[in-house]
């Protein structure tokens, strides 16, 4: 698949920092910057999003490849893997997010927390009173609550990516893990 929209150039002190924290542009931000606008607030979304401390970045992750997983968003799932790998998570059960019904690896909470982020990204959402109420019991309301706003996040970026073509661009190359694809989906 190839990009449906075509990049723009990206500011030189942006790109420059980019290629110094990943390696490389992102796609996502080249197609946004069609909009500056629309590109500079979702950047500045974006960088608040990482500073919420409420909630576990291993569950928020973990919830981010599912959300990907799901609605097949390759670049999602990739770039996650990578953070996965700098957040010091488990990389073998970070494969498994794909496939966490069929895992023994993960934790009931983290179990919890995978169903919760298919629940909500299901059309229309499946989340049931009983998955919340184990939710906010485990994790309590402000994790919750920040935890649904990124899993809402996840949703946005991993349609946008896919709606406009964007796909993997390598980034789990550097974790050296092996990708468990879900059940007759896509991997990364």
């Amino acid at each position: 698949m190839t990009v449906r929209v075509p990049k723009a150039e990206v500011p030189v002190e942006l790109r420059e920092n980019m290629v110094r924290q990943l390696g490389a542009v992102p796609e996502p931000v080249e197609v946004l910057w069609n909009h500056p606008e629309l590109a500079a607030a979702n950047q500045e979304f974006t960088a608040k999003v990482s500073t919420w401390h409420a909630a576990d970045a291993g569950l928020k992750t973990f919830a981010h490849m599912a959300v990907a997983a799901q609605v097949g968003c390759g670049w999602c799932l990739d770039v996650n893997y990578f953070f996965a790998l700098n957040q010091n998570l488990d990389l073998a059960k970070a494969s498994q997010v794909p496939r966490w019904r069929q895992a023994d690896v993960f934790s009931p909470l983290e179990r919890d927390v995978l169903e919760y982020a298919e629940a909500m990204t299901t059309t229309p959402t499946s989340v049931t009173d009983e998955l919340s109420q184990r939710l906010l019991k485990q994790l309590g309301p402000a994790a919750l609550v920040e935890l649904t706003v990124f899993i809402g996040f996840a949703n946005m970026a991993a349609r946008c990516n896919t709606a406009h073509g964007i796909t993997s661009q390598g980034y789990s190359d550097a974790c050296e893990i092996p990708l468990a694809p879900r059940s007759g989906k896509m991997s990364a």
